[in-house]
């Protein structure tokens, strides 16, 4: 049932941007061209703010992705690496294929301790907070919602955001996260990651760091003879 709820999610929004999503137009990646060329004065806020939360989101799921590969047979980075150039349909077909494990075994490379660190979720969590504050302040709404609905590019941007936030409390990778980490303690925050977008970051900045293997279960114990 998770798999094809997940696979129903990734082909309708592929469905909604080609057949429902605003046509293609002459100016459909005029805001992302803009941005890339660092014209930021230019930039609608809003957009700006947008996209840079897509990339705290992708940091996010990176948090508890990489770890959780580690145990899988699918290549994680591959999937996040795609998710950097598709957004969310880069992801879901990871959380649809992924099996569910609660174990963790091996040394952090320093990648890996860098996304188990809460130092990380602190920092995601502060650079989320400017940046909204950033949209919502200084931001030209009128001329968003007008983007919204007529330019693919803001369109769907848009509504993958919002898929990074529905399916985060999805009891696939945030579940398996909170028990590969022994965390008695998420049974009373449970409600934090329904959230959308802090619920998820305050889970980062609280969780315990990964479990690992004691020396004793690492190495073999000497068989006794009598």
């Amino acid at each position: 049932m998770r798999q094809t709820l997940l696979w129903i999610v990734w082909l309708g929004f592929i469905a909604y941007i080609l057949l429902f999503a605003p046509p293609i137009q002459a100016d459909t990646f005029q805001p992302l061209q803009t941005l890339f060329s660092g014209q930021l004065p230019s930039v609608n806020p809003v957009m700006i703010a947008l996209f840079s939360l897509i990339g705290i989101w992708l940091l996010i799921y990176s948090c508890l992705t990489f770890a959780d590969g580690r145990m899988q047979d699918l290549p994680a980075w591959a999937f996040m690496l795609a998710a950097m150039g598709t957004g969310v349909l880069g992801l879901i077909p990871y959380l649809a294929m992924r099996q569910p494990n609660q174990e963790f075994s091996g040394e952090k490379d320093a990648w890996l301790a860098l996304m188990d660190a809460r130092s990380t979720g602190v920092i995601l969590t502060v650079s989320t907070a400017i940046l909204l504050a950033y949209g919502l302040l200084f931001g030209d709404w009128a001329a968003f919602v007008y983007e919204f609905q007529t330019n693919r590019f803001v369109n769907g941007m848009s509504l993958a955001f919002c898929l990074f936030c529905l399916l985060f409390p999805y009891p696939t990778l945030w579940g398996d996260d909170r028990a590969r980490r022994g965390w008695s303690a998420a049974g009373r925050t449970e409600w934090l990651t329904w959230m959308p977008l802090f619920g998820p970051l305050v889970y980062l900045c609280r969780r315990p760091a990964l479990r690992q293997p004691s020396l004793s279960q690492t190495i073999p114990q000497p068989t006794l003879h009598h």
